[in-house]
């Protein structure tokens, strides 16, 4: 089921919207849908906006300061892609390429992240819920049971150890 079209909200205006416009001001949104005219005359281009091609993107990227030495590449021994062919297509053509393109590859990823080696955020886990210390201990009680019962005293006082560790964080 589609949506009926919109009408321009402009200046007394009927002609078919083809801009949305949402402001928001002091938390507070207002939704206009103009015609071509009136989207204009407000600054507002009604173009959409290109597309972003990635190969077009890496084929930028590849241009700006290479030599003419630095175009001729040996193709990757495994799949024979050239590096203008990853930058065409914007995808290496097998594992083997990272290490035929190896220097150039992180050339450009300098480029696009700024560094050649990742200084993000590293994922840490959450703290155990109270629940699943609770599976935990069980499961450690499950453990020194069968320790017990097999007589692997050393492993039965190992076990007992951490199921203190876990009571103890549990308070």
């Amino acid at each position: 089921m589609s949506e009926p079209a919109k009408v321009c909200d402009g200046q007394g205006c009927d002609n078919p919207a083809v801009v949305q416009l949402t402001q928001v001001v002091d938390n507070k949104s207002t939704t206009q849908y103009l015609c071509k005219e009136c989207a204009r005359a407000k600054g507002i281009s009604a173009q959409p906006p290109s597309s972003l091609d990635v190969s077009d993107f890496l084929a930028q990227l590849g241009e700006s300061g290479s030599s003419e030495s630095e175009s001729v590449t040996e193709p990757c021994s495994f799949c024979a892609m050239t590096f203008d062919d990853f930058r065409e297509s914007g995808r290496l053509g097998c594992s083997h390429c990272y290490t035929s393109f190896e220097p150039r590859v992180r050339r450009l990823l300098s480029r696009i992240h700024g560094a050649g080696q990742h200084a993000g955020k590293v994922y840490l886990p959450p703290d155990p819920s109270s629940a699943e210390l609770d599976r935990r201990i069980a499961g450690l009680r499950r453990s020194l049971q069968h320790a017990i019962e097999a007589e692997d005293f050393e492993r039965a006082a190992v076990l007992r150890d951490l199921i203190r560790d876990h009571e103890a964080g549990q308070r």
